[in-house]
């Protein structure tokens, strides 16, 4: 069931045609692990969450395109990118401006028309830009007041899937979710 939100949420959720987010932190608990490969190197393990999950795929259904931008580089996240159709995967970029000026410029939105997920510093010049800036329940106390709306979930325990369900409360296509699945 979506949260309850505030008529100035909903409306900024109401618009959005891109949903961006940060990796560490917020598709994830902020841990990785390394692990030995079989060539001797080092394998980087992430825990991603299921309920994330299906919200990525729920995004894709309905025509809203996600990415994402970490500071880190791994294929877990690349892997995790691929799978979920994202449309932009950014990664090893800690200054994010650029890279969201470039997503603007090939999606054709405008910023007001893009959420993005945050809970680190890093985050916050792109959340001051967007339409709808979501800081994740973990995130810093300076990201969470650049945010129009924290979730009541962590990075890594259904932040995202909070934030789908806030949008497509507001777009009208949360019944369309719950009616494929024939839940009431």
């Amino acid at each position: 069931m979506p949260p309850e939100v505030t008529p100035e949420v909903r409306q900024r959720a109401a618009r959005i045609k891109l949903v961006l987010m940060d990796v560490d932190g917020v598709l994830t608990d902020g841990k990785y692990f390394h692990v030995p490969n079989p060539e001797g190197g080092l394998f980087e393990v992430k825990l991603f969450d299921s309920q994330d999950g299906i919200a990525l795929q729920w995004l894709f259904r309905k025509g809203i395109k996600t990415g994402l931008i970490s500071g880190r580089d791994a294929e877990a996240t690349r892997e995790r990118a691929r799978s979920s159709h994202m449309a932009y995967c950014y990664m090893g970029h800690t200054e994010k401006l650029p890279i969201f000026q470039e997503i603007l410029a090939d999606s054709g939105l405008k910023a007001d028309e893009v959420a993005y997920l945050g809970d680190d510093l890093t985050d916050a010049i792109l959340m001051k830009r967007v339409g709808l800036a979501v800081a994740v329940a973990n995130a810093t106390p300076e990201v969470k007041n650049c945010a129009h709306y924290t979730t009541k979930a962590a990075g890594g325990s259904g932040a995202l899937r909070e934030v789908t369900e806030v949008i497509f409360d507001a777009q009208g296509l949360w019944q369309d979710i719950l009616n494929h699945y024939e839940v009431e």
